[in-house]
């Protein structure tokens, strides 16, 4: 079995007179979670504002904790506290990094399909280079700068400081600022090949 995190998305329809309850009952959920080992986290949102459709998200340390929680007692009970508050449309485990690249947002409101899929990996590891180098130059170019004595450190040390200095950086705030920017041709239909 992986030792990959895994990553869960749940498209699930909230009727709007409902939102207060369902807020409960998903902050509940993430309560329980939490004391569950292997959670790495979760969160929520609405696919457009006044929309009723919803993405939910959570994030296990891998496969096999995360079939744990989703056969507990605990969590059958708490999805059976929340019966008929909302409407499940559309569940996807991903492993890796293709969380990141998932759009949370209709193709078309009533009939297209709830969320695009995934692009392929040779374009999210375009996207993912395209944010990667410029920070990482940046960031190599500035500590030399300020810190002459870095370049003397032992590569593991001055590798470990990056990565622990710059995963943050991509995670919360260059990959997701790379792939909007992306999102047109990271989501575009393949071609048809030419025959």
């Amino acid at each position: 079995m992986s030792n990959a995190p895994v990553t869960v998305s749940i498209h699930r329809v909230v009727s709007p007179e409902r939102v207060p309850e369902v807020t409960a009952w998903v902050q509940a959920g993430v309560q329980l979670a939490n004391r569950w080992d292997g959670f790495l986290g979760s969160g929520w949102i609405r696919v457009a504002e006044g929309s009723s459709d919803w993405i939910m998200l959570y994030r296990f340390a891998d496969a096999e904790r995360l079939e744990a929680w989703e056969s507990s007692p605990e969590r059958k009970e708490w999805l059976a506290e929340g019966a008929g508050l909302v409407e499940e449309r559309r569940v996807e485990k991903r492993t890796g990094i293709e969380g990141w690249f998932d759009a949370p947002s209709r193709q078309d409101e009533p009939a297209g399909p709830p969320l695009l899929p995934a692009p392929p990996r040779w374009k999210q590891s375009v996207a993912i280079w395209l944010g990667f180098f410029p920070v990482n130059l940046v960031f190599t170019v500035l500590v030399g700068w300020l810190v002459p004595a870095f370049a003397e450190l032992h590569v593991v040390l001055r590798v470990l400081v990056s990565t622990a200095v710059l995963t943050p950086v991509m995670s919360f705030w260059v990959l997701p600022w790379v792939t909007a920017r992306l999102s047109g041709w990271l989501h575009a239909p393949p071609r048809a090949r030419r025959t």
